[in-house]
C-alpha cells in the first residue's frame, strides 16, 4: 500500500492474531484488535478469508500485521502453532494436565520431522535439527511421548 503524500509513513503498531482459516469475522478477537488500531475490519476479513480459502477448515493460522501511521497495513500469514500441529498429529483434543506424570498420546520422530518441515517456512535460517529438538521439548511439556519409529506409536 502506498504512503500518503503528507510524509513518510511510520510503523505505529504490530498486531498478532490466531485465526481459523477462512473464518475471520468482525467479532472478537479480530474486530477489537483491528478496531483499536483504526483499521477497516471487514476489508481485512474478506482479504484473509479469500487468501485462506484453500486451507482445510479449522486450521489455526498465525497472522502478523504491521499498522502504519497513515492507517494502511501489511499482514503476513504464518504457519500454525507447534502445539496445534502436535495435537493434530497425535489426535489429541487437549494436552496432558500433568505432563511428566501422565502420557496423553504418542507420536513418532517421523511426525516431528514432518512438523519441523512445515515450521521451517517461518524460520528459514534455523537448522531443521534445532526445530525438531524444540518440537521434542514441546511434546514433553504437553505430555506427548515421542518414539523413534512410527510402528512403536
Amino acid at each position: 500500500m502506498a504512503a500518503k503524500s503528507g510524509g513518510p509513513r511510520t510503523l505505529t503498531n504490530t498486531i498478532k492474531l490466531l485465526i481459523n482459516a477462512g473464518a475471520a469475522k468482525p467479532a472478537p478477537p479480530v474486530g477489537p484488535a483491528l478496531g483499536q488500531a483504526g483499521l477497516n475490519i471487514m476489508a481485512f476479513c474478506k482479504e484473509f478469508n479469500a487468501k485462506t480459502a484453500n486451507f482445510k477448515d479449522g486450521t489455526l493460522l498465525r497472522v502478523k500485521m504491521r499498522v502504519y501511521s497513515d492507517k494502511t497495513y501489511e499482514w503476513d500469514l504464518k504457519t500454525p502453532p507447534s502445539t496445534w500441529l502436535i495435537k493434530k498429529a497425535a489426535g489429541l483434543v487437549r494436552a496432558s494436565g500433568t505432563p511428566g506424570h501422565e502420557v496423553a498420546a504418542t507420536i513418532s520422530l517421523k511426525h516431528l520431522y514432518e512438523i519441523g518441515l512445515v515450521k521451517q517456512r517461518d524460520m528459514p535460517n534455523v537448522p531443521l535439527q534445532s526445530i525438531v529438538t524444540s518440537l521434542l521439548h514441546t511434546c514433553r511439556s504437553m505430555g506427548v511421548r515421542v518414539v523413534p519409529r512410527p510402528e512403536d506409536a
